[in-house]
C-alpha cells in the first residue's frame, strides 16, 4: 500500500491527526495571527489544526518527489489581488513552509539535500504508507 491508493484529503487528515498526537510537530504560539501569504486577507479559519494539516500536506508533496522551498511557495500560492486576469499569481509564505520543514527534519521525517531541497526519509515514508494502509483497510471493511 502507498499514498496513491487513497484519496489525498483522507490521507492528509489522518496524517495530521497522527502528527498532532505524536507531539513532534508543534505550532508556534504566534502562528494563529500569521497569514499563509501576503495576498491573503485573513489567517486560516481552522487555525488550531492548520499547522498540522500543512505539515501533512508537505510530507505528501515531498513523498512524491524531492522539492525545494521555492517550488513549495509556488504550490501553496494563490491569485495576485492586484490583477484581474488569473495568469498573475502570488507565492505563499516561505517562513511557514521553512519552519514546518525544519520541524519535520528534526522529527526525522525528511532530510535536506544539496541543490534539490528536501526528500523523505524511511521513517516518513513508513508513516505515510502505514496511514494509507489503515485508511484502505477501513474503507474495505465498510
Amino acid at each position: 500500500m502507498n499514498i496513491y491508493d487513497v484519496y489525498p484529503q483522507d490521507l492528509i487528515g489522518s496524517v495530521a491527526e497522527k502528527l498532532k498526537a505524536e507531539g513532534s510537530i508543534e505550532a508556534p504560539k504566534e502562528a494563529i495571527f500569521w497569514k499563509t501569504g501576503w495576498f491573503k486577507e485573513y489567517p486560516p479559519v481552522d487555525y488550531q489544526n492548520f499547522w498540522y494539516i500543512r505539515a501533512a500536506s508537505l510530507l505528501r508533496k515531498i513523498y512524491r518527489k524531492p522539492i525545494g522551498v521555492n517550488r513549495l511557495k509556488k504550490v501553496y500560492g494563490g491569485r495576485d489581488p492586484g490583477f484581474v486576469h488569473l495568469k498573475h499569481s502570488a507565492k505563499g509564505s516561505g517562513a511557514i513552509i521553512r519552519r514546518i520543514l525544519q520541524q519535520l527534519e528534526k522529527a526525522g521525517y525528511v532530510q535536506k539535500i544539496d541543490k534539490t531541497g528536501r526528500k523523505i526519509t524511511n521513517k516518513g515514508r513508513s508513516l505515510l504508507d502505514a496511514t494509507a494502509a489503515e485508511i484502505l483497510r477501513a474503507e474495505t471493511s465498510q
